[in-house]
């Protein structure tokens, strides 16, 4: 499964073991029958001249006249051996023809499967792989067993093609002996390659199925390619082994058991006493009945002699070391091309349990569990499909109600939320609008509206998270974030935003429009944040007077001429407040609020010049609005001129001058307090 190591490929391993086999099944049975049907062998107890002569005259003439042949078995040593080498003659050229063809057939298929051989050895060894070579071993894995085993198929029907010529003429044998020898031969060795031509495709399928298919194909096409051919089914891959194996040992035993009877007509016409030795307590009977004649017997029944009972020993066991043989492998076959796909399929299933759905599952059969697989593989792109679309359907949801929104109401997912979950926080809020955006927006089309504040708030909105935080909402062209970490948090994003701005605003300039620039307000205070709405329609939102107040602060930067305005508050939770550049700027009682708050400008979000100006008077503004808020009038008017001679267009100072001037010049009013009254928004 996982970093499945790269096979080799295998080509003379299995015809070698198939030539192996064919040998093993073929020569324990002509052994017995040449050794059964030896002449000399045959001829070894007739001794004297009269039994040959009786042979001659009776038996061997009859058959003779019948078919033809000359046979003049133990007449004497010298044709006996002649017939003897004419026949090792013809076997010889057999066993010529055969290892000539079969060799072959081995080479050809060897030079057909080089080509995989050097694929899979380039790719175990991470090497390069040329496209012609892919492009073969892609066209023709999935025929190679039937493209080997038809091969080795038409070698053997080259050998039985010769040896059906051979048999077709009779002057070719000395006698009927030979004649049926080599027929038995002919029979054995049939059998065998039928076996044997079965045994290398299945080998060769075997290998292809379990080991080779998935480094040639990605396993979406290979579902195809598998299921182009006809379905198969595991109940015909069952019935051909058993049939390989139940009914192969039994054909083998049936075969030694016929070829170690002997004919009674061996002996020729047997007399009533040899009769009756011959079929025993079941003579008279038999005799009764009217199979058997008084007189003697002339008959094909078959009778086991001793060393008949040694060959049908010797060959059974042939038989049964053979067929454990293809017990071994078949079984081991076909228990492989069902458990290891299974086991792979599960594999696989066991990754999609611990959340794991990268890979899918190799489709190497038609059959029921190549149907089971593609039908897995089916389901798991479903699934993933379907886990993917909520995915982004949880993504896109995570654009209107924030993941940091969901986490601070301690749920795992927007699924969880129900309408009135709510929690208290104390946050930091950030409120940023574009300032004259109504003018602004006059100059473009809706479209061009769109697309400029869409191209603003998609600048903006990554330096925000960036920074800790997070958007609660937009409104139109303004900005509310929230900062769960700290004050320092907003103070640095707004920071950043005003050195993005320098950036957006050249580029601007660049293609002919006007700059834009916007004011902020940041407050820390405590919080309600919550889902609010009906269950046909819900929304997060926050709810407190401190949004209210962050928002008013936003609208005063334009007033006193800041660009970042923060509230006292928001100063104090700062974990250290000398790294930044700020200055006093009032003491202000918006609308909507019934105490006063201290307000302060972040000098350093200033644009240069004013920014480097603004440090260098903070000292003598800080001391003048002292002077002011002691009622010391024209020691403050004094300092305040001072600031403006040094920063004409400080907002802030040129305000507290014309403070001075009028309080001076109208004298101070019953209800001053020194706090500036704001009833806008």
């Amino acid at each position: 499964m996982k970093n499945k190591r790269i096979p080799r490929y295998q080509i003379l391993r299995i015809y070698f073991s198939a030539i192996i086999l064919h040998v093993l099944l073929v020569l324990p049975v002509f052994s017995i029958l040449y050794l059964k049907n030896d002449p000399s062998i045959l001829t070894a107890g007739k001794k004297s001249k009269e039994i040959v002569k009786e042979a001659n005259n009776s038996a061997i003439n009859n058959e003779k006249k019948q078919k033809g042949f000359t046979i003049n078995i133990g007449t004497n040593n010298t044709e006996t051996k002649e017939v003897n080498k004419r026949d090792d003659k013809r076997l010889d050229e057999i066993n010529k023809l055969t290892f000539n063809t079969l060799l072959t057939s081995i080479s050809f298929i060897f030079l057909l499967n080089l080509p995989f051989k050097i694929y899979f050895s380039r790719k175990r060894n991470n090497k390069i792989i040329a496209p012609w070579l892919l492009k073969f071993c892609r066209k023709l894995l999935l025929k190679i067993p039937v493209i080997n085993s038809s091969i080795f198929l038409f070698s053997f029907i080259i050998i039985h093609a010769y040896m059906i010529i051979i048999l077709q003429n009779r002057s070719n044998f000395a006698d009927r002996i030979s004649r049926d020898l080599y027929m038995s031969y002919l029979y054995i060795s049939l059998f065998s390659s039928t076996l044997i031509v079965i045994f290398v495709y299945l080998w060769q399928k075997h290998r292809m199925n379990i080991r080779y298919l998935e480094h040639v194909f990605h396993p979406d096409e290979l579902r195809v390619k598998i299921f182009k051919s006809k379905v198969g089914g595991i109940r015909n891959r069952l019935w051909i082994s058993s049939a390989l194996t139940t009914l192969l040992p039994l054909t083998v035993v049936i075969f030694y058991l016929t070829i170690s009877l002997t004919s009674l007509k061996d002996f020729g016409t047997l007399s009533a006493e040899q009769t009756k030795i011959a079929f025993g307590q079941y003579y008279q009977g038999l005799v009764d009945i009217g199979i058997l004649s008084p007189s003697g017997l002339n008959t094909s029944w078959y009778y086991i002699n001793a060393f008949d009972n040694v060959l049908l020993l010797f060959g059974i066991s042939a038989a049964i070391f053979v067929s454990l043989i293809y017990l071994a492998v078949f079984l081991r076959w076909t228990t492989n091309d069902i458990v290891l796909p299974v086991k792979e399929l599960l594999y696989f299933m066991k990754r999609i349990g611990e959340g794991k759905m990268d890979g899918q599952a190799i489709v190497r059969t038609n059959d029921e569990i190549g149907e089971l697989t593609a039908g897995y593989n089916q389901m798991t792109a479903e699934l993933n499909n379907y886990i993917s679309k909520i995915s982004r359907l949880n993504e896109a949801y995570l654009r209107f109600v924030p993941r940091e929104f969901i986490e601070e109401l301690n749920r795992k997912d927007i699924t969880q939320i129900e309408l009135g979950d709510q929690v208290q926080r104390e946050m930091t809020i950030l409120f940023t609008d574009i300032r004259d955006f109504t003018e602004l927006s006059e100059e473009m089309n809706p479209k061009e509206n769109f697309d400029f504040i869409n191209q603003y708030l998609g600048i903006m909105e990554p330096i925000i998270s960036s920074n800790n935080g997070f958007i609660d909402k937009y409104i139109g062209d303004s900005i509310m974030a929230l900062f769960r970490k700290g004050a320092d948090d907003a103070l640095l994003a707004t920071l950043e935003m005003r050195r993005v701005l320098i950036d957006f605003n050249e580029l601007r300039e660049s293609e002919g429009k006007s700059p834009i620039e916007f004011g902020t307000g940041i407050h820390t205070g405590n919080m309600m944040l919550g889902i609010v709405g009906g269950y046909g329609r819900m929304d997060g939102t926050v709810i407190s007077d401190a949004v209210n107040l962050a928002s008013r602060l936003e609208g005063l930067s334009k007033y006193y001429g800041a660009s970042v305005i923060i509230s006292e508050d928001t100063l104090i939770k700062l974990s250290n407040p000398s790294t930044f550049n700020y200055r006093f700027l009032d003491i202000a009682k918006v609308k909507g609020k019934k105490q006063a708050v201290y307000i302060f400008e972040l000098i350093d979000a200033e644009p240069e010049p004013s920014r480097s100006k603004k440090i260098e008077t903070k000292p003598v503004f800080v001391k003048a609005a002292e002077y002011y808020r002691n009622q010391d009038f024209e020691a403050a008017l004094d300092l305040f001129l001072e600031v403006q001679k040094i920063h004409p267009t400080d907002k802030a100072a040129n305000l507290y001058i014309k403070r001075c001037q009028l309080i001076i010049k109208n004298g101070l009013p019953e209800d001053w307090n020194s706090t500036e009254i704001f009833n806008f928004k």
